[in-house]
């Protein structure tokens, strides 16, 4: 079997590019490992961005049905000491250029933008490989294989489609985050919801911080930051919710209990989230017929631009692909040279960033980020990036 343009990955870079080649009168197919769209959690919080993220979706001829998903009010950002004295408190003043959405409403308003069959779910590849003048065969687990003149892994962080341009893996980067939630925090927690606000909330301090967003109505997610070795999270007993939880709030001891209530009156099991990279500026040599966009061509620490790009690269790669419709090199050639720059300075600024957040000045350095003082990411477009980190890639 062989396909246009086979997509290894249905998460938002992948099926923005399936979109935006629909528009084009483009064929491809997406292959998922999940068994249907609802098979997990999505996420959470995503703030799209006004230069990159929305303009993928104005390529994709979606951006009125977007402006539908919009959470009014869920850009306003606070700061807050550890004993909960508020240090930076931020309103949504509705001029800003990243409105908030649901990461599983963006990615079902995709889904229903595409023909029917265009995802094939419950497709998990178990290997690739190279057949000659850009072909490509790519091996399910089910035994079923496909052939294709044109492979984009948007398989994210562990791409099984990776290793056919690169030898790069990705590394620990010495943080890791816990998530949790709170349900019907405005009855039910009612400081803790006080102390996050409307939008984003940060306590941050050297090496930790509890970072929150509140949702849809009064649901609270959080990520719990920890700059720790792997080893250490290995010795926490995560599939005991309540021990773990105690654990991780003990990191946390003094801090005001509205603040590690997060934690310890959490509603679901925690989970860890170890954060990996790739190499900053990670790039490879052209090889015919496959390229990679999203986390599986630079995935970066969270810094709320790893969807955006995700999906400016599909909406990229597609628009690329319709500009050279038949040089597929070309086209390939023209989405990697602009693709590579533009990821390596946002995995630079991210690094930058939770330096900030998590270095020996925090909070402070993330306060004056938010006020355009700082010298690293706080001028220009880096005002403004402090959303929850975990919940935007």
């Amino acid at each position: 079997m062989t396909t246009h343009v086979t997509i290894i990955g249905a998460g938002l870079g992948g099926l923005t590019l399936a979109r935006v080649l629909h528009v084009h009168g483009i064929p491809s197919t997406v292959y998922e490992a999940e068994p249907s769209p609802m098979a997990r959690a999505q996420g959470g919080m995503l703030d799209i961005h006004d230069h990159n993220g929305q303009l993928a979706l104005e390529a994709a001829g979606l951006m009125e049905e977007f402006r539908g998903l919009v959470l009014e009010g869920r850009e306003a950002s606070r700061a807050l000491a550890a004993d909960g004295t508020v240090l930076l408190d931020e309103p949504d003043d509705g001029a800003g250029g990243r409105p908030e959405v649901l990461r599983g409403e963006l990615r079902r308003l995709l889904l229903d933008s595409l023909p029917d069959g265009t995802v094939r779910w419950g497709h998990k590849v178990s290997g690739v490989r190279a057949l000659g003048d850009g072909r490509h065969e790519v091996a399910f687990a089910d035994g079923t294989t496909v052939v294709t003149g044109l492979l984009v892994g948007a398989d994210g962080a562990w791409s099984r489609v990776r290793p056919l341009l690169s030898d790069a893996t990705p590394v620990y980067a010495g943080t890791s985050f816990v998530e949790t939630y709170l349900y019907d925090a405005d009855t039910r927690h009612a400081a803790t919801a006080k102390a996050v606000g409307d939008g984003a909330m940060y306590a941050l301090a050297p090496g930790k911080g509890i970072q929150a967003h509140r949702e849809s109505g009064g649901t609270l997610h959080t990520y719990v930051a920890l700059t720790r070795p792997l080893d250490w999270f290995a010795a926490v007993d995560f599939t005991d919710a309540a021990a773990a939880a105690a654990r991780i709030a003990r990191e946390f001891d003094g801090w005001a209990p509205e603040l590690t209530a997060l934690i310890t009156d959490g509603e679901t099991a925690p989970v860890l989230r170890p954060l990996h990279t790739l190499p900053t500026g990670h790039r490879w040599e052209r090889i015919p017929g496959v390229t990679l966009i999203g986390d599986a061509a630079h995935l970066m620490i969270p810094s709320g631009e790893g969807a955006n790009l995700a999906m400016f690269d599909g909406a990229e790669l597609a628009t690329s692909l319709a500009a050279h419709p038949d040089d597929t090199e070309a086209a390939l050639t023209a989405y990697e040279q602009a693709m590579f720059p533009r990821s390596a300075k946002e995995a630079d600024d991210a690094v930058r960033q939770l330096a900030l957040m998590f270095g020996d000045d925090a909070p402070y350095g993330l306060i004056d980020m938010f006020t355009g003082q700082g010298q690293g990411q706080g001028q220009g477009q880096g005002q403004g990036q402090g959303r929850t980190p975990g919940s935007s890639k």
